[in-house]
């Protein structure tokens, strides 16, 4: 029997397994993400709104149509006219945008935009936001986006037709996993219901509200140094340090647990990007290609921030070793064939019943993806990203130079903006308690 094709054609491509979830989700509630880019350059509104417009048509990403039927999507091309929504450039303001996209759902016609636009002008400067309809593309894709924008705004390049592939060739099916690969994830299976059952389930107050709510925070540049002495030090990696702080932060919010006879546990997630490990060739790829993991621990009171993060990287060691994060196509089939059978209402309670998460991370260095030249002005960036069912906070995290900038989304169902104020303190608090490495 011949294997499906990823690629169908020169001009139309298929989902893949994290795509088709994630479509479900935005039939639930609206599943997008938001990019932004602080440009240290006076504003020129004019000369930005033909940037972004002459991006977006060379690149042939004007317009979208899906056939969700089908599980294909096909870019249409053509002229573009993106509008730029001006915002003001203070702080509770770009906040309240930032949310506001992220609930505001991307009406799917036969030919729709999948991209908004916002800036906030600054007296010497300027904040671009491109909001974008997540199953589209994953973080990597847009900041190469965002990257060829500021270029031909700033006029050091032309928008390039061949720079982008809008349908790379897909190897993350079922079909195209290594059977190894395979193996090893449906004997680790049993594992992840165990630790699923033994896990805290957090408190919704209302399972049919979904609605996200956003904070921003960073962290000074003068504790980055800092935090890269502390994992060579312990031995783990700094994406394991930030589980750990969020894992500390979200303890307290979870104290029933230890009253708890049998859900005594507490999970949280990590989105990897699995480019390198399908052989993307990543430059070009336009596209989602993302893979996640699950740490659970029991977290006792009185463990410290050091034995936590290397418990934490004990797992991610072996889920490494074993590849276990490119196992999601596997889980997400059986999700979706699920799904159909439940109503909407029950839909939204399915993840909380049986996928009892109370968190996640994505996890991106800029640095790798948007070199800054020295001695000059440099950028800053963030990220937000839609919740979904499964997770009620999601941490954004993006390593700028030597600073790091943390979009934190919520379902206000599941957190108040108390508890949000205390997330972000105890992760600040764990951070700045790190002593400096000579």
């Amino acid at each position: 029997m011949a294997e499906p094709s990823d690629a169908i054609g020169s001009k139309e491509g298929r989902f893949n397994a994290f795509q088709r979830t994630m479509l479900h989700w935005n039939d639930l509630h609206p599943y997008n993400a938001v990019h932004v880019v602080r440009v240290p350059k006076v504003l020129d509104l004019a000369r930005l709104r033909s940037a972004v417009n002459a991006t977006l048509e060379v690149h042939g990403l004007a317009g979208l149509t899906l056939n969700l039927e089908r599980g294909t999507y096909r870019y249409l091309g053509g002229p573009a006219d993106c509008q730029l929504e001006i915002i003001s450039d203070e702080y509770s303001s770009l906040c309240a945008e930032i949310e506001r996209q992220l609930n505001t759902a991307f009406i799917q016609t036969e030919r729709f935009s999948p991209f908004r636009f916002f800036v906030a002008p600054e007296h010497q400067s300027f904040f671009l936001g491109l909001t974008y309809f997540h199953p589209i593309a994953d973080a990597e894709s847009i900041v190469r986006l965002m990257q060829n924008i500021i270029d031909a705004y700033h006029q050091r390049a032309k928008p390039d037709s061949n720079s982008i592939d809008l349908y790379p060739a897909r190897s993350d099916g079922l079909w195209r996993q290594s059977p190894s690969v395979l193996v090893r994830k449906l004997s680790a299976l049993p594992a992840l219901v165990r630790n699923m059952r033994t896990s805290c389930r957090p408190h919704y107050r209302d399972a049919q509200n979904l609605h996200n709510g956003f904070a921003l925070f960073s962290l000074e540049p003068k504790l980055l140094p800092c935090l890269i002495e502390t994992t060579k030090s312990w031995r783990i990696t700094l994406n394991d340090l930030f589980l750990a702080f969020l894992m500390k932060a979200l303890s307290p919010l979870a104290i029933s647990r230890t009253r708890a006879r049998r859900r005594r546990n507490l999970s949280v997630g990590c989105i990897v990007n699995t480019r390198k490990d399908l052989a993307v060739e990543s430059e070009r790829a336009f596209g989602l290609f993302l893979g996640s993991f699950i740490i659970t621990h029991e977290l006792p009171e009185d463990i410290s921030l050091k034995d936590l993060a290397r418990d934490i990287r004990q797992r991610t060691r072996a889920i490494k070793h074993a590849r276990l994060y490119l196992g999601p196509p596997l889980e997400m089939s059986f999700g979706r064939w699920l799904l159909p059978l439940f109503s909407t209402e029950r839909r939204k309670k399915l993840y909380q019943k049986h996928y009892p998460l109370w968190g996640g991370i994505t996890n991106m260095n800029l640095n790798s993806l948007w070199p800054q030249p020295d001695g000059q002005a440099s950028i800053d960036y963030f990220r937000a990203v839609s919740t979904g069912p499964v997770t009620p906070l999601v941490l954004s995290i993006t390593t700028v130079r030597e600073g790091i900038n943390i979009g934190l989304t919520y379902r206000s169902t599941v957190f108040s903006t108390e508890q949000i104020g205390h997330v972000k303190g105890c992760f600040l608090e764990n951070v700045q308690q790190l002593e400096p490495h000579p």
